[in-house]
């Protein structure tokens, strides 16, 4: 496990119940339910991560995110996750309402697009090519970029409470200055 999910996996309350939305191969859930004694199920849209996640013995779901949660009810899960998918979607405002709908936490993480690097390839009249978004700007499967300090924004305006927020670079998570110094953002919210 990667050093960013474990510092993910840290923010989850030991024997939550999970809802993990884009959940690709199951890893984090998986860790969560041997690690962390966890429950829940993740949701993913691609054949080949369902399969891994079968295999890892991870409850998934088959759902396309951008056709909303109707099928869970409100606070019926601890925590909902969803790490680097908030930059797939079409209508991200109604993804982050719905997980705080579903879940009583929610934690999300996206690629920081005001990282001190990103912004240099921009002043240079480049999009950016990084490690954290490694696509050139006609291939890449992320329909929007954001900020750290975009998502602050929209966390007050759907009325969101931050009850905590980094940024990761390196591995390591980044408190000061961090839409600046992180090449990810992290944050963990509940609807106050």
């Amino acid at each position: 496990m990667s050093t960013v999910m474990e510092q993910i996996a840290a923010l989850v309350p030991p024997g939550s119940r999970v809802l993990d939305l884009g959940c690709g191969t199951g890893a984090l859930l998986d860790h969560l339910q041997k690690q962390r004694g966890c429950t829940g199920y993740g949701v993913e849209l691609d054949d080949a991560n369902l399969l891994a996640c079968a295999q890892r013995g991870v409850n998934v779901i088959q759902l396309n995110l951008e056709d909303g949660l109707s099928i869970f009810e409100d606070q019926s899960f601890d925590v909902v996750l969803q790490l680097e998918t908030l930059q797939h979607l079409r209508n991200t405002e109604l993804m982050l309402r719905e997980t705080a709908r579903v879940g009583r936490i929610g934690i999300v993480s996206f690629p920081n697009f005001a990282h001190w690097p990103n912004r240099l390839q921009v002043m240079l009249g480049r999009m950016p090519v990084t490690r954290v978004l490694p696509y050139e700007w006609y291939d890449t499967p992320n329909i929007r970029v954001g900020t750290y300090a975009d998502f602050e924004v929209l966390a007050r305006k759907n009325r969101l409470r931050v009850l905590d927020s980094f940024g990761i670079q390196n591995g390591q998570a980044v408190r000061s200055l961090p839409n600046l110094l992180s090449s990810m953002a992290v944050f963990k919210f509940d609807r106050g």
